[in-house]
């Protein structure tokens, strides 16, 4: 019996593998990929960057290991969630909008429902991390999921879902501080709103690529607000997260070399400044795209400010 149930699985397979059913499988599989984009990794290091300052200042140069692997698991997790949710709610306008146009949902690869199942496996498996960590913590996390859940839909009722966004990011900072220290203090909100002026700088920059296209579909967003002050704005508001990030520094007692890392991390804003001049699209994807070393600078000042002072 065991035999002829070997020989009949071995059949199976043999007719598996050589059907169609193995390639459908794969390519089904890659769709689910670009939805969550895996392939496009930059919205991870965005949210990424952050939780580590978090980490690492809340553990005041040593966080607790499992609240470490519980957050950066999370990073990925929620970031995927948050893009497969992002583009069910932009499914109708994805096509129309010359930077969107091949993604998942908008070609019809991927349907809205499978959309829907993939965010929900997505936010029980962020959910079930949460569970391993505080009260507080699980507490902290049901907002961030309705935060995640309902930022892509902003941008039909206000023009600035990218604060929406940064409210989104830096939700990781309270909860990051509730996990390590079972508490709220002052520099934990300090976090929160240096991320909160970070997303709606770079999202903002993000949102000049695709400004044309999103007054045409009757979408709202920060770069259509500034208009042609946005450059301007965007620079204030790059000032303004600077200065908050000296006062983190301060605050946590932070020595020269976290100095020294906000000094390179100026220099990245002035870099996208430059590239901001004539407000081409490419250019703007670029300074968009530059905000990967501005965060990973300041992560570096305080990593390396930690390690030499302790």
């Amino acid at each position: 019996m065991s035999q002829w149930l070997a020989r009949r699985w071995r059949g199976l397979r043999r007719h598996w593998l050589a059907s169609e059913a193995l390639p459908a499988a794969i390519t089904r599989c890659g769709h689910y990929a670009r939805l969550m984009r895996i392939d496009r990794p930059i919205g991870t290091f965005l949210l990424l960057w952050p939780t580590l300052w978090a980490l690492w200042l809340a553990g005041e140069g040593s966080p607790d290991p499992h609240v470490f692997v519980v957050f950066i698991a999370g990073v990925w997790v929620m970031r995927a969630a948050g893009c497969v949710i992002n583009d069910f709610a932009d499914r109708n306008f994805d096509g129309h909008v010359r930077r969107t146009v091949d993604r998942p949902l908008a070609t019809g690869a991927v349907r809205a429902w499978e959309a829907i199942v993939l965010f929900l496996v997505l936010a029980l498996i962020a959910f079930a991390l949460v569970l391993t960590l505080n009260t507080l913590t699980i507490m902290l996390a049901f907002v961030g999921l309705a935060l995640a859940a309902s930022y892509p839909f902003m941008k039909r009722f206000h023009y600035l879902p990218q604060a929406h966004l940064g409210v989104a990011f830096g939700w990781a900072a309270p909860m990051v501080w509730a996990a390590q220290t079972g508490a709220l203090p002052e520099l934990a909100w300090l976090v929160f709103f240096a991320v909160i002026l970070w997303a709606l700088a770079y999202d903002t920059i993000y949102g000049m690529v695709d400004r044309d296209d999103d007054l045409k579909l009757g979408l709202k967003s920060s770069a259509i607000l500034f208009g042609d002050l946005d450059r301007f704005i965007i620079g204030l508001i790059q000032l303004a997260l600077l200065g908050t990030l000296y006062l983190i520094g301060e605050q946590a007692e932070l020595g020269v070399t976290y100095l020294y890392a906000l000094g390179f991390a100026a220099l990245n804003i002035a870099w996208q400044q430059w590239l901001l001049r004539k407000r081409d699209r490419d250019d703007c994807f670029r300074a968009f795209l530059a905000n990967n070393w501005f965060g990973f600078f300041v992560f570096a000042g305080i990593l390396l400010d930690y390690t030499f002072s302790g």
